[in-house]
């Protein structure tokens, strides 16, 4: 280590003892860590109508665990997809719809509403060259948030917060958030792995799904049913309760009364984070070095091995079986449930039953490990991490862009949840910290 390195790691072992708060005292007064009480509910900090998750139901006057459910402005996520699907139509745009507007779209309203965001599909001049070419990142969620606050100076009005002017620049960001991902990360392939440079203008006539897959493949080509489960994982991660680090993120930030790309901004850098959206990324990672470490046909195999995980002893050591459980959801998680078996029709039109048969004995075995291992407040299941990054995978994209392509999903949850702050509150979000520091005294710099 040279002289700048160790006063950096002295500098900062002084910031980890003045910065130690003896977690006694979050007993002591009472203190939600993580504004979730001592049996992991959450605390009520605001109020929503965009979406709702139910994993409850009160009988005989007890609170009973139940099957999780999703609703998007009150309709069940079920509900939703079984009707776009006996249409033969994609989800993901009628959806941001309904979360926009909080009414489902007519025929002729949903065709008006795709050509609107078709329409923002057009980038400033040169702003790929000009802004996503140059300093290409390894971590395509920096390279978006980036392009999004750098959209900030191509706007002629950013500043306004009536509600117009910005329903106008999330219908923007909704639509370009696609071209950012995928502009960005064939730009770093480009550049840090030396492979060709293919851009695809987007289609019009193309859903989001499509789009995403056919300016990312070099031959623009893919199935049907690619295409349908890109467009299931949008719809299923378009939205989430106001709860959410990222949604919640939002409402804070809105509420300081600042421009929609700074909100949008915070929010991207909180979704970046491998605790919130960058899971899935953990989960396929942790599933190729037990593929790599273990008979994956052999269930005592796998049982071991997840007891490993639990003890610290194998993946990343920390303990955690990625993709199992989820703080709100207890018996199951809907959007795992329904995104299954369009994961089991991808792996069969693969040829990748094997692998799919390995996460269904996972999903299977990990909730008896971990009740087994630990002491828990409520039920464990696979919850929608544990089975998108496998569906990225099997759709070849590529792993840096599996947050993105979160985001992509959750821009429309975002924009619904930063237009129902600017309508509602009036007072910035400012929770209260309690200091637990000793009072002292000024020491004059010749006594230290």
């Amino acid at each position: 280590m040279n002289n700048t390195d160790i006063r950096i790691a002295q500098l900062s072992e002084q910031c980890k003892d003045a910065c130690t708060i003896d977690p006694a005292l979050y007993t002591k007064y009472e203190v939600k860590r993580g504004l979730r009480d001592i049996n992991g509910k959450g605390v009520l900090t605001g109020l929503t109508e965009i979406s709702e998750i139910r994993q409850n139901k009160i009988v005989d006057g007890v609170e009973v665990p139940t099957d999780g459910q999703l609703f998007y402005r009150g309709v069940d996520i079920r509900d939703i997809i079984a009707g776009y699907m006996a249409d033969g139509r994609f989800g993901f745009e009628e959806v941001v719809y309904l979360l926009l507007t909080g009414k489902l779209p007519t025929r002729v309203e949903l065709t008006e509403f795709c050509e609107l965001l078709s329409s923002f599909h057009t980038l400033p001049k040169n702003f790929v060259r000009d802004v996503i070419m140059k300093a290409p990142s390894t971590d395509m969620m920096n390279t978006l948030t980036r392009s999004v606050l750098t959209l900030f100076s191509y706007d002629n009005n950013p500043n306004d917060t009536s509600l117009p002017n910005v329903m106008r620049q999330c219908l923007q960001l909704i639509a370009v958030f696609p071209l950012f991902s995928v502009y960005g990360y064939q730009a770093h392939n480009f550049y840090n792995n030396g492979d060709s440079l293919v851009l695809h203008k987007p289609r019009p006539e193309l859903s989001t799904a499509e789009n995403i897959l056919h300016m990312l493949r070099a031959d623009s080509s893919y199935t049907k049913l690619e295409a349908k489960v890109l467009d299931m994982a949008l719809v299923l991660h378009a939205e989430h309760g106001g709860g959410n680090n990222s949604s919640f993120t939002t409402h804070v930030v809105t509420s300081s009364g600042t421009d929609t790309y700074s909100a949008i901004a915070a929010a991207l850098c909180s979704l970046k984070g491998p605790k919130h959206g960058g899971a899935n990324i953990k989960v396929v990672r942790m599933f190729e070095e037990m593929k790599s470490s273990i008979n994956i046909e052999d269930n005592d195999a796998i049982r071991a091995y997840l007891r490993d995980l639990l003890d610290g002893k194998a993946f990343d050591r920390t303990g955690l079986i990625y993709g199992m459980g989820h703080a709100v959801y207890s018996i199951s998680d809907p959007r795992a449930q329904i995104f299954r078996s369009f994961v089991e029709s991808l792996a069969h039109e693969k040829g990748l039953e094997k692998e799919f048969r390995l996460y269904a004995a996972v999903e299977r075995l990990a909730p008896e490990v971990i009740a087994e291992k630990k002491r828990i407040y409520k039920g464990v299941s696979a919850n929608v991490d544990f089975y998108s990054g496998f569906a990225y995978s099997m759709l070849n994209i590529p792993i840096e862009l599996y947050t993105p392509i979160f985001a992509v999903a959750r821009i429309a949850g975002w924009s619904a949840h930063r237009m129902e702050e600017l309508i509602n509150a009036g007072k910035i979000i400012r929770p209260a910290y309690k200091s637990v520091c000793t009072e002292r005294q000024y020491v004059p710099m010749n006594e230290r």
